[in-house]
Protein backbone atom coordinates (compact mmCIF):
# COMPACT_ATOMS: atom_id res chain seq x y z
CA UNK A 1 0.00 0.00 0.00
CA UNK A 2 0.93 3.71 -0.52
CA UNK A 3 2.65 4.38 3.26
CA UNK A 4 2.12 8.21 3.01
CA UNK A 5 -1.37 8.35 4.72
CA UNK A 6 -1.83 12.37 4.58
CA UNK A 7 -2.82 11.28 1.07
CA UNK A 8 -5.32 8.76 2.08
CA UNK A 9 -7.40 11.33 2.96
CA UNK A 10 -9.54 13.42 0.47
CA UNK A 11 -8.00 16.77 1.12
CA UNK A 12 -4.35 18.15 0.31
CA UNK A 13 -1.58 18.27 3.36
CA UNK A 14 -2.20 21.76 3.47
CA UNK A 15 -5.98 22.01 4.22
CA UNK A 16 -5.22 19.56 6.45
CA UNK A 17 -2.53 21.44 8.61
CA UNK A 18 -4.65 24.11 8.23
CA UNK A 19 -7.53 22.30 9.76
CA UNK A 20 -4.96 21.10 12.25
CA UNK A 21 -3.70 24.33 13.54
CA UNK A 22 -6.64 25.87 13.87
CA UNK A 23 -8.52 22.96 16.16
CA UNK A 24 -5.85 23.35 18.45
CA UNK A 25 -5.38 27.39 18.29
CA UNK A 26 -5.01 28.11 21.76
CA UNK A 27 -4.19 24.80 23.56
CA UNK A 28 -0.81 23.25 25.33
CA UNK A 29 -0.25 20.54 22.79
CA UNK A 30 -1.73 18.28 20.62
CA UNK A 31 -1.80 16.25 17.49
CA UNK A 32 -3.36 14.90 14.65
CA UNK A 33 -1.90 10.88 14.29
CA UNK A 34 -2.91 8.72 11.39
CA UNK A 35 -2.50 5.15 11.61
CA UNK A 36 -2.42 1.91 9.39
CA UNK A 37 -2.48 -1.27 10.56
CA UNK A 38 -2.56 -4.78 9.72
CA UNK A 39 -1.84 -8.04 11.88
CA UNK A 40 -2.27 -11.27 11.50
CA UNK A 41 -1.96 -14.82 13.78
CA UNK A 42 -2.10 -18.33 13.18
CA UNK A 43 -2.74 -21.12 16.06
CA UNK A 44 -1.83 -24.74 15.77
CA UNK A 45 -3.04 -27.29 18.43
CA UNK A 46 -3.50 -30.74 18.82
CA UNK A 47 -1.86 -32.07 15.92
CA UNK A 48 -4.20 -29.48 13.49
CA UNK A 49 -4.47 -25.84 12.86
CA UNK A 50 -7.28 -24.43 15.35
CA UNK A 51 -7.27 -20.72 13.71
CA UNK A 52 -6.39 -18.25 12.08
CA UNK A 53 -7.11 -14.19 11.88
CA UNK A 54 -6.19 -11.22 9.53
CA UNK A 55 -6.83 -7.32 10.71
CA UNK A 56 -6.82 -4.10 8.82
CA UNK A 57 -7.40 -0.97 10.50
CA UNK A 58 -6.75 2.55 9.90
CA UNK A 59 -8.12 5.99 10.87
CA UNK A 60 -7.05 9.01 12.89
CA UNK A 61 -7.09 10.85 16.59
CA UNK A 62 -6.99 14.19 16.81
CA UNK A 63 -5.83 15.24 20.39
CA UNK A 64 -5.94 19.13 22.43
CA UNK A 65 -4.42 19.27 25.49
CA UNK A 66 -5.17 22.76 27.40
CA UNK A 67 -3.97 22.23 31.29
CA UNK A 68 -4.50 19.36 32.81
CA UNK A 69 -7.72 18.75 30.03
CA UNK A 70 -7.64 16.90 27.27
CA UNK A 71 -9.91 16.88 24.21
CA UNK A 72 -9.63 13.88 21.58
CA UNK A 73 -11.89 12.59 19.16
CA UNK A 74 -11.16 9.93 16.71
CA UNK A 75 -12.70 8.34 13.73
CA UNK A 76 -11.83 5.17 11.34
CA UNK A 77 -13.26 7.84 8.39
CA UNK A 78 -9.81 9.59 6.53
CA UNK A 79 -11.92 12.54 5.07
CA UNK A 80 -12.10 16.50 5.65
CA UNK A 81 -15.52 15.73 6.64
CA UNK A 82 -14.68 13.60 9.82
CA UNK A 83 -11.37 15.51 10.65
CA UNK A 84 -13.55 18.90 10.44
CA UNK A 85 -15.75 17.25 13.41
CA UNK A 86 -13.25 15.95 15.27
CA UNK A 87 -11.76 19.27 15.29
CA UNK A 88 -15.23 20.66 16.45
CA UNK A 89 -15.40 18.16 19.57
CA UNK A 90 -11.97 19.31 20.17
CA UNK A 91 -12.19 22.64 20.16
CA UNK A 92 -14.19 22.46 23.53
CA UNK A 93 -11.62 22.15 25.73
CA UNK A 94 -9.66 24.98 24.72
CA UNK A 95 -12.35 27.70 24.45
CA UNK A 96 -11.05 30.60 26.39
CA UNK A 97 -7.40 28.94 27.04
CA UNK A 98 -4.69 30.65 25.92
CA UNK A 99 -2.31 28.41 25.84
CA UNK A 100 1.45 28.59 24.17
CA UNK A 101 1.52 25.77 21.81
CA UNK A 102 4.26 23.77 22.62
CA UNK A 103 7.39 23.49 20.51
CA UNK A 104 7.80 20.73 18.27
CA UNK A 105 10.16 17.34 19.34
CA UNK A 106 13.37 17.08 18.58
CA UNK A 107 14.26 15.39 14.99
CA UNK A 108 16.12 12.10 14.84
CA UNK A 109 17.84 10.26 12.11
CA UNK A 110 18.12 7.08 14.33
CA UNK A 111 16.07 4.17 12.69
CA UNK A 112 16.02 0.99 15.15
CA UNK A 113 14.09 -1.41 12.99
CA UNK A 114 13.12 -1.82 9.09
CA UNK A 115 10.43 -0.80 7.20
CA UNK A 116 9.24 -4.58 5.63
CA UNK A 117 6.31 -5.82 6.26
CA UNK A 118 6.24 -9.40 7.77
CA UNK A 119 2.97 -10.52 7.19
CA UNK A 120 3.58 -11.55 3.75
CA UNK A 121 6.71 -13.72 4.36
CA UNK A 122 6.77 -16.49 4.67
CA UNK A 123 3.58 -17.37 3.11
CA UNK A 124 0.51 -18.81 4.78
CA UNK A 125 1.29 -22.51 3.53
CA UNK A 126 5.13 -21.79 4.96
CA UNK A 127 3.65 -20.54 8.62
CA UNK A 128 1.48 -23.32 8.58
CA UNK A 129 4.22 -26.21 7.93
CA UNK A 130 6.42 -24.68 10.48
CA UNK A 131 3.77 -24.81 13.06
CA UNK A 132 3.17 -28.73 12.38
CA UNK A 133 6.76 -29.05 12.12
CA UNK A 134 7.04 -27.40 15.64
CA UNK A 135 4.01 -29.90 16.82
CA UNK A 136 5.47 -32.91 15.67
CA UNK A 137 9.46 -32.62 16.50
CA UNK A 138 8.27 -31.87 19.90
CA UNK A 139 5.76 -35.02 20.05
CA UNK A 140 8.91 -37.52 18.71
CA UNK A 141 10.88 -35.73 21.43
CA UNK A 142 9.43 -36.82 24.30
CA UNK A 143 6.66 -39.63 25.20
CA UNK A 144 5.27 -37.43 27.51
CA UNK A 145 4.26 -34.72 25.77
CA UNK A 146 0.35 -34.95 25.63
CA UNK A 147 -0.15 -31.66 24.46
CA UNK A 148 1.54 -29.02 21.85
CA UNK A 149 0.69 -25.41 21.43
CA UNK A 150 2.23 -23.20 18.85
CA UNK A 151 0.84 -19.89 17.72
CA UNK A 152 2.89 -16.95 14.80
CA UNK A 153 1.61 -13.65 14.51
CA UNK A 154 2.97 -10.66 13.00
CA UNK A 155 1.74 -7.07 12.75
CA UNK A 156 2.64 -4.48 10.81
CA UNK A 157 1.73 0.10 11.49
CA UNK A 158 2.38 2.79 9.87
CA UNK A 159 2.25 5.75 11.96
CA UNK A 160 1.95 9.63 10.73
CA UNK A 161 1.58 12.62 13.57
CA UNK A 162 1.12 16.00 12.37
CA UNK A 163 1.37 18.79 14.68
CA UNK A 164 0.09 22.05 14.08
CA UNK A 165 3.37 23.90 13.66
CA UNK A 166 3.14 21.44 10.30
CA UNK A 167 6.35 19.42 12.09
CA UNK A 168 5.38 15.43 10.79
CA UNK A 169 6.93 12.59 11.81
CA UNK A 170 6.15 9.29 10.16
CA UNK A 171 7.11 5.95 11.68
CA UNK A 172 6.92 2.46 10.18
CA UNK A 173 6.69 -0.60 13.17
CA UNK A 174 7.22 -4.03 11.89
CA UNK A 175 6.30 -6.92 14.91
CA UNK A 176 6.51 -10.41 14.68
CA UNK A 177 6.18 -13.12 17.29
CA UNK A 178 6.51 -17.11 17.79
CA UNK A 179 4.61 -19.07 21.12
CA UNK A 180 4.92 -22.44 22.04
CA UNK A 181 3.23 -24.51 25.00
CA UNK A 182 3.98 -27.84 25.96
CA UNK A 183 2.08 -30.20 28.28
CA UNK A 184 3.64 -33.20 29.37
CA UNK A 185 1.96 -35.73 32.09
CA UNK A 186 3.07 -39.02 33.85
CA UNK A 187 0.07 -40.87 35.33
CA UNK A 188 -2.95 -38.21 36.49
CA UNK A 189 -0.23 -35.47 37.18
CA UNK A 190 -0.25 -32.96 34.16
CA UNK A 191 2.30 -29.82 34.05
CA UNK A 192 2.88 -27.40 31.68
CA UNK A 193 5.98 -25.70 29.95
CA UNK A 194 6.14 -22.61 27.63
CA UNK A 195 8.41 -20.30 25.57
CA UNK A 196 8.09 -17.39 22.83
CA UNK A 197 10.18 -14.72 21.24
CA UNK A 198 10.63 -12.07 18.96
CA UNK A 199 10.52 -8.70 18.40
CA UNK A 200 10.65 -5.62 15.57
CA UNK A 201 11.70 -7.54 12.72
CA UNK A 202 10.84 -10.00 9.81
CA UNK A 203 10.55 -13.42 10.55
CA UNK A 204 13.26 -14.78 8.44
CA UNK A 205 15.66 -12.53 10.59
CA UNK A 206 15.23 -15.06 14.11
CA UNK A 207 12.59 -17.54 12.44
CA UNK A 208 15.21 -20.45 11.51
CA UNK A 209 15.00 -24.49 12.55
CA UNK A 210 17.66 -23.62 15.17
CA UNK A 211 16.09 -20.64 16.67
CA UNK A 212 12.67 -22.59 16.92
CA UNK A 213 13.98 -25.94 17.57
CA UNK A 214 16.02 -24.64 20.64
CA UNK A 215 12.33 -22.68 22.03
CA UNK A 216 10.43 -25.73 21.76
CA UNK A 217 13.27 -27.67 23.30
CA UNK A 218 13.33 -25.23 26.26
CA UNK A 219 9.62 -24.83 26.69
CA UNK A 220 9.75 -29.01 26.97
CA UNK A 221 12.31 -28.83 29.91
CA UNK A 222 10.31 -26.53 31.59
CA UNK A 223 6.79 -28.63 31.29
CA UNK A 224 9.27 -31.90 32.33
CA UNK A 225 10.99 -30.05 35.35
CA UNK A 226 7.82 -29.22 36.21
CA UNK A 227 6.16 -32.73 36.43
CA UNK A 228 8.89 -33.59 38.92
CA UNK A 229 8.14 -30.47 41.02
CA UNK A 230 7.31 -30.36 45.09
CA UNK A 231 4.85 -28.26 46.46
CA UNK A 232 6.49 -25.23 46.99
CA UNK A 233 7.15 -24.27 51.06
CA UNK A 234 5.60 -20.82 52.56
CA UNK A 235 7.33 -18.55 55.07
CA UNK A 236 9.78 -15.84 55.14
CA UNK A 237 12.64 -16.80 53.18
CA UNK A 238 15.58 -15.02 51.23
CA UNK A 239 14.96 -15.64 46.87
CA UNK A 240 17.10 -15.57 44.06
CA UNK A 241 15.85 -14.62 40.81
CA UNK A 242 16.61 -15.22 37.41
CA UNK A 243 18.05 -13.09 34.88
CA UNK A 244 15.45 -11.92 31.80
CA UNK A 245 12.22 -12.45 31.62
CA UNK A 246 12.03 -11.98 35.59
CA UNK A 247 12.37 -8.35 35.31
CA UNK A 248 8.53 -8.66 34.58
CA UNK A 249 8.28 -8.23 38.48
CA UNK A 250 10.25 -4.89 37.98
CA UNK A 251 8.30 -4.02 35.38
CA UNK A 252 5.36 -4.47 37.56
CA UNK A 253 5.92 -3.69 40.88
CA UNK A 254 8.61 -0.83 40.02
CA UNK A 255 8.47 0.29 36.78
CA UNK A 256 4.44 1.27 36.56
CA UNK A 257 4.83 3.53 39.61
CA UNK A 258 7.56 5.64 38.05
CA UNK A 259 5.41 6.53 35.38
CA UNK A 260 4.85 10.17 35.07
CA UNK A 261 0.85 10.70 35.11
CA UNK A 262 0.78 8.61 38.86
CA UNK A 263 3.72 10.49 40.25
CA UNK A 264 1.86 13.95 39.16
CA UNK A 265 -1.39 12.74 40.95
CA UNK A 266 0.56 11.53 43.28
CA UNK A 267 -1.03 8.05 43.75
CA UNK A 268 2.01 6.06 42.94
CA UNK A 269 3.69 4.84 45.71
CA UNK A 270 7.11 6.62 44.70
CA UNK A 271 5.38 9.88 44.42
CA UNK A 272 7.17 12.91 46.17
CA UNK A 273 10.24 11.08 46.93
CA UNK A 274 12.56 12.24 43.65
CA UNK A 275 16.43 12.13 44.52
CA UNK A 276 15.87 9.63 47.60
CA UNK A 277 16.75 6.17 48.29
CA UNK A 278 14.05 3.55 46.88
CA UNK A 279 16.54 0.72 46.89
CA UNK A 280 19.60 -0.73 47.31
CA UNK A 281 22.90 0.64 47.07
CA UNK A 282 23.87 -0.52 43.37
CA UNK A 283 20.87 -1.02 41.99
CA UNK A 284 20.38 1.25 38.86
CA UNK A 285 16.82 0.68 36.55
CA UNK A 286 16.76 2.42 33.31
CA UNK A 287 13.80 2.56 30.65
CA UNK A 288 15.73 2.14 26.88
CA UNK A 289 13.48 2.36 23.81
CA UNK A 290 16.04 3.15 21.64
CA UNK A 291 17.68 -0.78 20.99
CA UNK A 292 17.49 -2.16 17.90
CA UNK A 293 14.76 -4.30 16.89
CA UNK A 294 13.77 -5.01 20.15
CA UNK A 295 9.62 -5.61 21.00
CA UNK A 296 9.94 -2.55 23.27
CA UNK A 297 11.88 -0.04 21.21
CA UNK A 298 10.64 3.03 19.64
CA UNK A 299 11.88 5.18 16.71
CA UNK A 300 9.56 7.65 17.90
CA UNK A 301 6.66 7.70 20.26
CA UNK A 302 3.58 8.26 19.71
CA UNK A 303 3.67 11.99 20.38
CA UNK A 304 6.50 12.13 17.72
CA UNK A 305 9.28 12.44 20.16
CA UNK A 306 12.51 10.08 19.62
CA UNK A 307 12.76 7.93 21.72
CA UNK A 308 15.64 7.37 24.88
CA UNK A 309 18.01 6.17 27.33
CA UNK A 310 16.34 7.05 30.53
CA UNK A 311 17.37 6.08 34.11
CA UNK A 312 15.21 6.08 36.41
CA UNK A 313 16.86 4.96 39.93
CA UNK A 314 20.61 4.99 40.07
CA UNK A 315 22.86 3.32 42.56
CA UNK A 316 19.69 3.61 44.33
CA UNK A 317 18.43 6.69 44.28
CA UNK A 318 15.05 7.91 42.09
CA UNK A 319 16.45 10.28 39.80
CA UNK A 320 13.89 10.52 37.09
CA UNK A 321 10.03 9.01 35.91
CA UNK A 322 8.94 7.91 32.54
CA UNK A 323 7.17 11.66 30.87
CA UNK A 324 5.13 11.61 28.15
CA UNK A 325 4.61 15.62 26.84
CA UNK A 326 1.02 16.73 28.96
CA UNK A 327 2.56 15.45 32.20
CA UNK A 328 6.35 16.33 31.55
CA UNK A 329 5.10 20.22 31.13
CA UNK A 330 2.72 19.59 33.77
CA UNK A 331 5.51 18.48 35.94
CA UNK A 332 8.29 21.19 34.70
CA UNK A 333 10.38 18.35 33.43
CA UNK A 334 11.13 16.83 29.92
CA UNK A 335 9.34 14.66 27.90
CA UNK A 336 10.84 11.37 27.77
CA UNK A 337 9.57 9.38 24.66
CA UNK A 338 7.62 7.69 26.90
CA UNK A 339 4.42 8.70 25.28
CA UNK A 340 2.34 5.69 23.91
CA UNK A 341 -0.97 4.73 22.60
CA UNK A 342 -2.40 1.08 21.61
CA UNK A 343 -3.84 2.85 18.36
CA UNK A 344 -5.85 5.95 17.17
CA UNK A 345 -8.98 5.53 19.21
CA UNK A 346 -6.75 6.36 22.48
CA UNK A 347 -5.02 8.87 23.56
CA UNK A 348 -1.20 8.78 24.46
CA UNK A 349 -0.26 8.32 28.18
CA UNK A 350 3.27 7.52 29.97
CA UNK A 351 4.43 4.09 29.55
CA UNK A 352 7.13 2.13 29.35
CA UNK A 353 9.53 0.44 26.40
CA UNK A 354 12.13 -1.88 27.39
CA UNK A 355 12.68 -1.50 31.35
CA UNK A 356 15.96 -3.10 32.99
CA UNK A 357 18.00 -3.22 35.61
CA UNK A 358 21.58 -3.01 34.89
CA UNK A 359 24.35 -5.79 36.05
CA UNK A 360 26.15 -5.46 38.93
CA UNK A 361 29.58 -7.89 39.91
CA UNK A 362 28.34 -10.95 41.64
CA UNK A 363 28.10 -14.22 39.55
CA UNK A 364 25.04 -16.40 39.57
CA UNK A 365 27.27 -18.95 41.38
CA UNK A 366 27.89 -16.59 43.87
CA UNK A 367 24.24 -15.46 44.39
CA UNK A 368 22.83 -18.90 44.82
CA UNK A 369 26.16 -20.04 47.02
CA UNK A 370 25.25 -16.98 49.43
CA UNK A 371 21.57 -18.57 50.29
CA UNK A 372 21.78 -20.94 53.04
CA UNK A 373 17.57 -21.57 52.56
CA UNK A 374 15.41 -19.87 49.64
CA UNK A 375 13.68 -19.79 46.44
CA UNK A 376 15.22 -20.26 43.21
CA UNK A 377 12.74 -18.46 40.43
CA UNK A 378 13.46 -18.68 37.02
CA UNK A 379 10.48 -17.82 35.17
CA UNK A 380 7.23 -15.84 36.24
CA UNK A 381 3.58 -15.99 35.04
CA UNK A 382 0.72 -13.70 36.08
CA UNK A 383 1.33 -11.33 38.79
CA UNK A 384 -0.72 -8.22 40.64
CA UNK A 385 0.09 -5.13 41.21
CA UNK A 386 -1.81 -1.88 42.81
CA UNK A 387 0.29 0.93 41.74
CA UNK A 388 -0.82 3.27 44.66
CA UNK A 389 0.45 0.81 47.68
CA UNK A 390 3.20 -0.64 45.80
CA UNK A 391 2.14 -4.45 47.09
CA UNK A 392 2.61 -7.12 44.22
CA UNK A 393 1.94 -11.31 44.09
CA UNK A 394 3.55 -13.03 41.43
CA UNK A 395 3.43 -16.21 40.68
CA UNK A 396 6.62 -18.87 39.90
CA UNK A 397 6.45 -21.25 36.71
CA UNK A 398 9.93 -22.69 37.18
CA UNK A 399 11.23 -22.71 40.69
CA UNK A 400 13.71 -24.40 42.89
CA UNK A 401 14.53 -25.02 46.72
CA UNK A 402 18.33 -23.32 47.65
CA UNK A 403 19.42 -25.68 50.96
CA UNK A 404 23.27 -24.74 52.01
CA UNK A 405 24.03 -22.69 48.84
CA UNK A 406 22.83 -25.46 46.37
CA UNK A 407 19.72 -25.78 44.06
CA UNK A 408 17.80 -28.86 45.04
CA UNK A 409 14.29 -30.00 44.08
CA UNK A 410 12.21 -28.12 41.47
CA UNK A 411 8.64 -26.36 43.46
CA UNK A 412 5.09 -25.62 41.96
CA UNK A 413 2.84 -23.15 43.52
CA UNK A 414 5.49 -19.87 44.65
CA UNK A 415 3.99 -16.84 44.97
CA UNK A 416 6.46 -13.68 45.53
CA UNK A 417 4.67 -11.29 48.18
CA UNK A 418 5.59 -7.66 48.29
CA UNK A 419 5.60 -4.18 47.90
CA UNK A 420 8.06 -2.65 45.21
CA UNK A 421 9.80 0.00 46.88
CA UNK A 422 9.94 -2.23 49.84
CA UNK A 423 11.59 -5.15 47.68
CA UNK A 424 14.04 -2.93 45.97
CA UNK A 425 15.98 -2.13 49.73
CA UNK A 426 15.89 -6.00 50.01
CA UNK A 427 18.20 -6.17 46.85
CA UNK A 428 21.62 -7.59 48.61
CA UNK A 429 23.44 -8.83 45.56
CA UNK A 430 23.52 -7.90 41.86
CA UNK A 431 24.45 -10.34 39.26
CA UNK A 432 27.06 -9.07 36.12
CA UNK A 433 24.70 -11.00 33.88
CA UNK A 434 21.90 -8.97 32.67
CA UNK A 435 19.64 -10.24 29.73
CA UNK A 436 16.44 -8.73 28.42
CA UNK A 437 13.68 -11.26 27.49
CA UNK A 438 13.22 -12.96 24.35
CA UNK A 439 10.60 -10.57 22.94
CA UNK A 440 7.25 -11.95 24.54
CA UNK A 441 6.19 -8.68 26.62
CA UNK A 442 2.61 -6.78 26.62
CA UNK A 443 1.87 -3.92 29.09
CA UNK A 444 -1.30 -3.60 29.86
CA UNK A 445 -2.57 0.38 31.58
CA UNK A 446 -6.47 1.91 31.39
CA UNK A 447 -7.33 -0.59 28.94
CA UNK A 448 -4.92 0.25 26.57
CA UNK A 449 -2.30 -2.68 25.25
CA UNK A 450 1.20 -1.84 23.77
CA UNK A 451 4.52 -4.26 23.90
CA UNK A 452 7.60 -4.00 26.01
CA UNK A 453 11.24 -5.43 26.76
CA UNK A 454 11.92 -6.43 30.22
CA UNK A 455 15.25 -7.70 31.76
CA UNK A 456 17.45 -7.84 34.57
CA UNK A 457 20.60 -9.89 36.05
CA UNK A 458 20.73 -12.57 38.64
CA UNK A 459 19.88 -10.96 42.06
CA UNK A 460 19.73 -11.50 45.74
CA UNK A 461 16.17 -10.37 47.24
CA UNK A 462 16.72 -10.91 51.55
CA UNK A 463 13.31 -11.94 53.14
CA UNK A 464 10.66 -12.15 50.61
CA UNK A 465 7.24 -13.61 51.93
CA UNK A 466 6.58 -16.51 49.85
CA UNK A 467 3.34 -18.14 49.39
CA UNK A 468 3.64 -21.57 48.96
CA UNK A 469 1.23 -24.76 48.68
CA UNK A 470 2.85 -27.45 51.33
CA UNK A 471 0.75 -28.37 53.93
Amino acid sequence: MNTDLLSLFDCDEHTLTKTVAEALKGSDDGELYIEHAQAESLSFDNGRLKGGSFNTDQGFGLRAVAGEAVGYAHSGELSQSALSRAADAVGAVTHGHSGSYASAPQRTNAKLYGDGNPIGSPSFEEKVALLSDIDAYLRAKDSKVRQVSASIAASWQVVEILRADGHRVRDVRPMTRLNISVITGQGDRQETGSFGFGGRMGFDDFLNTESWKAGADDALRQSLINLEAIEAPAGTMDIVLGNGWPGVMLHEAVGHGLEGDFNRKRTSAFAGLMGEMVASPGVTVVDDGTINDRRGSLTVDDEGTPSGYNVLIENGRLVGYMQDRQNARLMGMKPTGNGRRQGYAHQPMPRMTNTYMLSGDKTPEEIIASVKKGIYAVSFGGGQVDITSGKFVFGCTEAYMIENGKLGAPVKGAMLIGNGPEAMKRVSMTGNDMKLDTGIGNCGKAGQWVPVGVGQPHLRMDQVTVGGTKT
